[in-house]
């Protein structure tokens, strides 16, 4: 890869560029500006820009490198961060009219440690509103548009992460992940996105503390990339309960995997959850391919209990708690999505919060007899191909009916019950000729492990075109006619004619 195309080096290329003086931030921010500026009104996928302050830090981070004093493993590199995330100074509106105004004092802790290591946060990502949803999309900035076809959802709610990482706007960007938020995009988008365990990154922003199904996360498009920022964000915080105290070098040396020594298990649908026939086809020949190079491939029994009554609980408990008195107050500030979780909480009670707590244990439990023996299993990621972002989800898949909209997301959310470290491979296209993400779930705990073994699948794929990550084709891209912001009900936050940059906040 040469330099006269940076946005398509990996972090780890760029990084190396800074230190032998190939290549400066300030170059390199200038690069991904006219990739933006080229890109990104077709996929609506960064929305607030920081490009004055950007341009000051690139430029300081550039002397810093001639130098030969930078300031961390990040330093000058252009990063975006999910508009769920607190970024000082820099316009945070969750998707959600009520914050089309919020310009927060401080950055949440991943941020701010990303920061430290001299990341440049240029802009934010677009979101569902308030995070709901598998569709990023929401009335402020409207929808984000697939990069290998807009007219197609590119999921969420980490949507506008995974589509600025897939078409080479931005080198690494941050997500979060309940059901799938992190993965699903991933998968959707043709990039990794890795939930960790729910000790690795400290989240002091989770409504109910001491529940684990919320974590954050890095999304890159390799899983080195990935392991370098997971080294640069990760780290504890004493208003996280649930963050540990860990070594600072704890993901700096992750050891080598040959995939001849690992044992991984298998399943189609994670219990029974309804997959596509096209879906479960593409995952079949996956696994096809990998298993004759694997130490052990065996199926595994992945009905762990009542996963999805037990999620819809928790998930409605953290919504109420979240939302629930101002949805109370002001209701016509919220769509149907936040409506539907909170109205959810307030039908159930005391008993069914415990028993749901209960059930999550018993599938920990149960899970960790699974995992006995293994060092990962392989699942797919999204059990449907991208489909129309118009579509607020998939109405059936495989002729059941979804009962409530985040019910398609199952593969994913029956995933994050454990707590454990899972993390969303792309591996080439599916039937459609769509990208097609493998899920990798590991051991509670286990994070360097399962990095590990996800790093010996990527490489062993990516050495076949038709199992490699996929690239989307730019030119269509630029030809692209599909009206994302069409669903926005308040007067737009408007960007400057070249597009990177935020003149108005109302």
């Amino acid at each position: 890869m040469t330099h006269s195309d940076p946005t398509q080096m990996s972090a780890r290329q760029i990084m190396a560029a800074f230190a032998s003086g190939s290549l400066t931030p300030s170059a390199f921010l200038e690069a991904c500006l006219d990739r933006i500026s080229a890109l990104n009104p077709a996929l609506n996928a960064l929305t607030a820009f920081n490009t004055e302050r950007a341009v000051v830090e690139a430029a300081q981070a550039t002397r810093r490198w001639q130098n030969g004093a930078p300031r961390g493993m990040l330093d000058g590199l252009p990063i975006g961060v999910k508009d769920l995330q607190d970024t000082a100074g820099l316009l945070t509106t969750h998707g959600s009219p009520r914050a089309r105004g919020n310009t927060p004092k401080a950055d949440l802790p991943m941020v701010a440690r990303l920061r430290a290591e001299g990341a440049i946060v240029l802009a934010k990502t677009n979101v569902p509103e308030l995070g709901a949803g598998g569709n990023t999309r929401n009335p402020v900035w409207g929808a984000t548009g697939n990069p290998f076809n807009p007219a197609l959802v590119a999921g969420g709610s980490s949507g506008g992460s995974a589509a600025a990482l897939a078409a080479d706007l931005l080198p690494l960007c941050t997500g979060s992940d309940t059901g799938g938020s992190l993965r699903l995009p991933a998968a959707l988008c043709g990039i990794v996105g890795y939930r960790p365990s729910v000790d690795v990154i400290a989240h002091p922003t989770r409504p109910v503390g001491w529940s684990a199904i919320s974590v954050l996360g890095p999304m890159a498009r390799d899983v080195d990339d990935l392991i370098l920022m997971l080294r640069a964000c990760h780290g504890f915080d004493a208003g996280d309960p649930l963050s540990c105290p860990s070594s600072p070098a704890r993901f700096d040396a992750i050891p080598d995997a040959p995939l001849s020594s690992l044992r991984l298990g298998i399943s189609e649908d994670f219990g029974g959850a309804p997959v596509d026939p096209d879906i479960r086809a593409t995952f079949r020949a996956r696994v096809a391919a990998l298993a004759p190079h694997l130490g052990e491939c065996r199926e595994v029994d992945l009905n762990l209990g009542e996963m999805d009554r037990a999620f819809d609980i928790l998930r409605a408990e953290s919504f109420l708690a979240g939302f629930g008195e101002a949805v109370r107050t002001a209701p016509e500030d919220f769509g149907p999505h936040i409506h539907s979780n909170v109205e959810l909480g307030r039908t159930m009670t005391l008993a069914d919060r415990a028993w749901a707590h209960m059930e999550q244990t018993r599938i920990l439990r149960r899970f960790n007899g699974r995992m006995e023996g293994l060092d990962a299993i392989l699942v797919p990621t999204s059990p449907v191909s991208p489909f129309p972002w118009t579509d607020a989800y998939p109405a059936s898949i495989d002729g059941t009916e979804m009962d409530i909209y985040y019910r398609w997301l199952a593969l994913t959310y029956r995933g994050s019950m454990s707590g454990g470290p899972v993390i969303s491979l792309p591996t080439g296209r599916d039937g459609a000729g769509l990208p097609f993400g493998l899920q990798m779930i590991g051991p509670v705990r286990g994070d360097v492990g399962l990095l590990a073994a996800a790093r010996s699948v990527e490489a062993f794929l990516a050495g076949d075109p038709q199992t490699a990550r996929p690239r989307p084709d730019t030119d269509a891209l630029h030809r692209s006619t599909v009206d994302l912001r069409s669903i926005v009900t308040h007067p737009p936050l408007t960007t400057s004619a070249d597009g990177p940059e935020i003149k108005t906040a109302v």
